[in-house]
């Protein structure tokens, strides 16, 4: 069931604030998906000169696989092929092996570190965030033993991506679920933060305790997740989204700051809003190039799917948009 948490003056009221940076330069014509199959949550990694010799998204379970993977040998916009192939066939001993989420694949040293969500086994009806490796970018990916965050009291936790600052030090972003089913009716209203957690060089060891860097507001319905944090010209850029994935007021924000540990100041507009001009339902779950210059997400398509979309996009000081 969609849950509809804006008033429809506040969604009228980000529409039409939106016009003039987010959507002055979006063509009027549909936007075709560069993978049209269900792909939801994509990630993606630039493995050129190395075995796959290709640009790769991984992407939540799907198509008979807990990950899946697409290859493009001509760069983000593709073509994309899905690839048979399952990069997480266990995703662990905490977890049920059901419900694998929004992977995240880093390149750290000679190995390859895969984030997930999966659900545990300590509470089915909760996720949390671990972590596998491979030598391989197309794994096999072998899980570790223990996840890195359930927070299960809080709700759970889901959407784990990693992130090396331009000082070495490493880190993972995830959410806190506190709304996991899209405003938890019978629950009231559950704080859905977005956390930063330190980690070791070898990007599977925690170093300290996560901090929270960001949380829902008033225009942000129930909750925020997706985040994804890039760093350019010395200003880190969060992206995430808000509202229901399915609610229909589902969105691709995000917010900026100076230092990793924030504050984090959210845009106003957001960067997609409900009633883009490119037609596009519930876009979301984004994640930007490492170098800054694209952006893939997902947005409603085919029967009860998602499929990834890419654009181009250009940022300025503390302004993105596309290009």
């Amino acid at each position: 069931m969609p849950f509809k948490f804006l008033s429809i003056a506040l969604l009228f009221a980000r529409a039409v604030t939106s016009s003039p940076v987010t959507e002055r330069d979006l063509d009027k014509r549909a936007l075709q998906p560069v993978l049209k199959t269900n792909f939801p949550d994509p990630a993606v990694i630039c493995d050129v000169g190395t075995a796959s010799g290709a640009f790769l998204a991984f992407a939540t379970e799907g198509n008979g696989h807990k990950v899946q993977v697409a290859q493009s040998s001509n760069g983000w916009g593709g073509p994309w092929n899905l690839l048979n192939r399952d990069l997480l066939p266990n995703p662990g001993a905490w977890s049920t092996g059901n419900a694998v989420w929004a992977p995240d694949v880093r390149k750290i040293g000679s190995k390859y570190v895969l984030y997930y969500a999966a659900q545990t086994k300590a509470d089915v009806t909760k996720h949390c965030v671990g972590s596998a490796i491979a030598d391989n970018v197309l794994g096999p990916y072998t899980a570790q033993s223990e996840p890195i965050d359930c927070s299960l009291v809080a709700g759970g936790a889901i959407d784990i991506s990693g992130f090396t600052d331009t000082d070495g030090k490493r880190y993972v972003v995830y959410k806190i679920d506190g709304n996991g089913l899209c405003g938890n009716p019978n629950k009231g209203p559950q704080a859905t933060p977005l956390m930063l957690q330190e980690m070791a060089g070898d990007g599977i060891t925690k170093i300290g305790e996560p901090i929270k860097i960001l949380d829902k507001g008033p225009g942000d319905g129930p909750l925020i997740e997706a985040p994804n944090l890039i760093k350019v010209n010395g200003i880190y850029i969060m992206f995430f989204s808000s509202n229901c994935y399915n609610s229909g007021l589902y969105d691709i924000s995000y917010a900026t700051a100076t230092s990793i540990k924030g504050p984090y100041t959210k845009a106003a507009p957001a960067l997609l809003l409900p009633g883009n001009s490119w037609g596009l339902v519930n876009p979301g779950g984004a994640q930007a190039t490492d170098d800054g210059k694209g952006l893939v997400f997902h947005a409603d398509c085919l029967t009860n799917s998602r499929c990834m979309h890419y654009r181009d996009i250009k940022i300025e000081g503390k302004i993105v948009s596309f290009v």
